[in-house]
């Protein structure tokens, strides 16, 4: 078991390392475009599925109530946590338009979209991210190496592995650095 937990431990160490080393510069890119769409009074609109949606409620958390500042909270909502309207919809509709139809509802121009899909091709992922987009939002997709939303994505966060895991664990720390950028910008904090 040792050598499997060893192996996890590398593997996600150099799956971030890789990572961050080639994406400092978009990262901040992200971090201003966030603070610009925040400080105009729009929100971030999260949407992804099994782990990536948890990811979505954990970011949005962090942006609500606080991540590392104590700070007046700031508007993010995670389309993956109202059960009535996700099976309203794909009861009616079908699955892949649970959150374009919220994108549709919510989504302002100039509000942030971000979709989490490891394989970069979730049907409902995609849809909302390509209505997003047509509605004037700016689209910030995080996924693994392959897919249709670094296509689509204004700002794509692509991380270069195969394994699920390891693409949802940079995701989360990625997610963290955003959120600690955001409010340290947001509220002129020292960076």
């Amino acid at each position: 078991m040792n050598k499997i937990i060893q192996q996890s431990v590398e593997e996600s160490i150099q799956a971030k390392k890789l990572f961050f080393k080639t994406n400092s510069t978009s990262i901040e890119t992200c971090a201003h475009t966030l603070v610009t769409a925040l400080k105009n009074g729009r929100k971030i609109l999260l949407f992804g599925n099994g782990g990536s949606a948890a990811d979505c409620q954990h970011i949005a958390a962090e942006f609500v109530n606080r991540f590392q500042l104590e700070r007046p909270p700031l508007a993010a909502i995670a389309l993956t946590c109202d059960t009535s309207i996700i099976t309203s919809i794909g009861n009616d509709y079908s699955f892949e338009q649970i959150f374009s139809k919220q994108i549709q509802a919510l989504g302002k121009k100039g509000d942030i979209a971000l979709g989490i899909t490891t394989s970069g091709n979730s049907p409902n992922v995609i849809k909302a991210a390509l209505e997003a987009k047509k509605m004037g939002l700016t689209v910030i997709g995080f996924s693994g190496n392959k897919g249709k939303i670094k296509e689509i994505a204004d700002i794509p966060f692509c991380v270069d592995s195969k394994t699920t895991a390891r693409i949802q664990e940079v995701h989360i720390l990625l997610a963290h650095i955003l959120c600690d950028l955001t409010e340290r910008l947001f509220f002129n904090e020292t960076l």
